[in-house]
């Protein structure tokens, strides 16, 4: 490990590790904790357990994904190379399939204007908005018909397609959504114009002076618009007025690292993400 970064990586874990523990349990796996939410939701992972003294072992990836089927969830698996390398070879010899994303930091001083990247307007949900729950609506069908392309090659799905992947959210899953915002452990935004609507959307997630941007996700009608850098900036700014430190995202590839490197990120490392081989077309 990097000694420069160290002190990073350290933060890094604890933020990982603190994420999930409002809304889930944590079951230890010898070196692995596996977090599993209460309620409905987006379900969370495995991740090594920022107190063990040993790097997980096959013996606990074989357990962890025992207990994951018998619960119905997924097999999945995160965690910073640099912090945990043996690791990598074990998911592989698990027969699970490894993205290397690169794990990304932001410099502030090399943060731009969000109004030089795009022409399109960004706007940040406020929980107390009338229009909030179709906001929400919106943010959530923008990264579904985003991620079924993924890439950031232009595509001819857009606002008829995204329109069609609205659904009602649960009224649970929406108290969440506006809890978080409003005492400020999230931050969620759109990008669009008048005529097209939201073109684009994301999200931050916040603990302390920690936070992740995730989930930046562009139509593929409205790629190459400087869209999702837009976007980026945007939430990078907002964590900064309140009081965020430490701003990093992973990446989902090479190719969408050099969007952000754009909007003043610059690689630190690797984030490792583990499924199923089978599940990989």
């Amino acid at each position: 490990m990097d000694p420069l970064h160290k002190h990073v990586f350290d933060r890094l874990e604890r933020f990982y590790d603190a994420v999930p523990r409002d809304v889930a349990g944590a079951e230890e796996h010898g070196g692995l904790v596996l977090f599993v939410r209460e309620g409905a939701g987006w379900p969370f992972y495995a991740r090594p357990r920022i107190d063990a003294t040993d790097p997980p072992s096959l013996a606990d990836v074989t357990s962890v994904r025992e207990r994951q089927r018998k619960l119905g969830l997924p097999e999945a698996f995160e965690w910073v190379h640099e912090t945990t390398p043996e690791l990598l070879a074990v998911a592989r010899s698990a027969g699970l399939h490894v993205l290397e994303a690169p794990l990304m930091v932001l410099d502030p001083s090399a943060l731009p204007d969000p109004a030089t990247l795009s022409d399109a307007a960004v706007r940040v949900l406020a929980a107390d908005s009338p229009g909030f729950a179709a906001d929400v609506a919106a943010r959530r069908a923008v990264a579904a018909v985003s991620f079924a392309a993924a890439g950031t090659a232009p595509g001819e799905a857009g606002p008829a397609e995204r329109d069609a992947a609205v659904t009602e959210l649960e009224l649970a899953a929406l108290d969440e959504e506006r809890a978080r915002i409003a005492d400020g452990r999230r931050i969620s935004a759109l990008a669009g114009t008048p005529t097209e609507g939201a073109l684009a959307s994301g999200m931050a997630m916040r603990v302390d002076d920690v936070a992740e941007i995730a989930g930046v996700a562009t139509l593929p009608s409205a790629r190459r618009r400087g869209l999702g850098a837009a976007l980026t900036a945007t939430l990078a700014r907002e964590l900064l007025a309140a009081g965020t430190d430490l701003v990093f995202l992973s990446a989902g590839s090479e190719e969408i690292a050099r969007v952000y490197l754009r909007v003043g990120f610059r690689r630190i490392g690797t984030a490792c993400i583990a499924e199923p081989a089978a599940l990989i077309a």
